[in-house]
């Protein structure tokens, strides 16, 4: 049994529909995957995060928590005026890490702690997300 034209067309039609969709969904998909949004350390430990779920944790590095471990090891605590977070790293940090200044960590938060693997330093908060620049304008507790 022959295909007319207008059976051929619609067949084309609905092949090509299957196609785009498949590849819109693929897109979608891995997008979604590699997506890493930003939160401050209250956030962060409110949602209980996996230990393999990547995360983007910021906020203002406290004034006298960075230790320098053995190699290249750096251990530092992170606030948001609300809760502090330990955040470990191992690298080299930025020329503009200070303590006391703004920064985004990425990484993953296990055994208690967040465990960097790139940190980012910000030299004010015009980088920041509305929100969060708006929570570290607060006044810290007890101040």
């Amino acid at each position: 049994m022959a295909m007319t034209r207008k059976k051929r067309r619609i067949m084309l039609l609905a092949a090509g529909a299957v196609m785009i969709s498949g590849a819109t969904a693929l897109a979608v998909v891995g997008f979604r995957e590699s997506i890493v949004f930003f939160v401050p350390p209250t956030e962060m430990l409110a949602k209980n995060p996996s230990p393999t779920q990547r995360l983007r944790v910021g906020g203002m590095v406290v004034e006298g928590t960075v230790v320098r471990g053995e190699g290249k090891t750096i251990n530092f605590t992170v606030t948001d005026y609300e809760t502090e977070v330990d955040i470990a790293f191992t690298g080299v940090l930025p020329d503009l890490f200070r303590e006391g200044q703004g920064i985004v960590a990425e990484g993953y938060w296990r055994d208690g702690r967040f465990v960097a693997e790139e940190v980012l330093a910000k030299h004010d908060e015009k980088y920041m997300p509305k929100n969060v620049a708006d929570t570290l304008k607060k006044p810290a507790p007890g101040v």
